[in-house]
């Protein structure tokens, strides 16, 4: 069996997908995506920046209280961060796969794909997403020729936990198409 060149891989690709749904995603070059944390807040950056260090010599809880903290970053709503901060106890997370994922995308670019996308496609972000900022879902719909483009005004990182009846209001009639 033959190997599939890089547009051979992309036809095959289109041919499985009617529509795509691109919701506060990093930008296609892993650098290019803008995170607004240290800007918004400099003081939970500063306590990252120790619990790592913290992490390094050893402290079991450090990477815990980091990732606690970054969570806490990726809400609009007060009411919807704690609700949701009640179970982050019961998320799992892998330091170590985190870092080969990002390590990884690190690697590509995929800005020329871009323009190659042929079918209906939604970009979405929060108005407040912190963790990829607004400006990154804009240029990625703006490479998209034909894209949908729609903001969730009251929403950080995760508009479908935030606000989910506009979510599942802007999203239904998209895939119902």
């Amino acid at each position: 069996m033959g190997r599939l060149s890089r547009d051979g891989l992309h036809r095959a690709a289109s041919d499985r997908v009617r529509r795509l749904i691109i919701c506060d995603s990093a930008a296609p070059k892993w650098r290019d995506t803008l995170f607004l944390f240290e800007q918004v807040f400099p003081e939970g950056t500063a306590r990252n920046a120790s619990y790592d260090f913290a992490d390094e010599l050893g402290d079991a809880d450090a990477h815990k209280k980091s990732i606690n903290e970054y969570l806490t970053w990726l809400f609009y709503s007060p009411e919807k961060r704690d609700a949701f901060m009640t179970k982050a106890s019961t998320f799992s997370e892998s330091k170590a796969v985190n870092q080969k994922v990002n390590a990884d995308l690190a690697r590509f670019d995929l800005n020329p794909e871009l323009k190659k996308f042929n079918l209906p496609t939604l970009v979405l972000t929060g108005r407040y997403d912190m963790n990829v900022a607004p400006l990154t879902a804009w240029r990625i719909h703006q490479a998209i020729t034909g894209s949908q483009w729609f903001v969730f005004e009251r929403s950080g990182h995760l508009p479908w936990y935030e606000e989910p009846a506009e979510f599942a209001r802007v999203v239904a009639p998209f895939l119902d198409r």
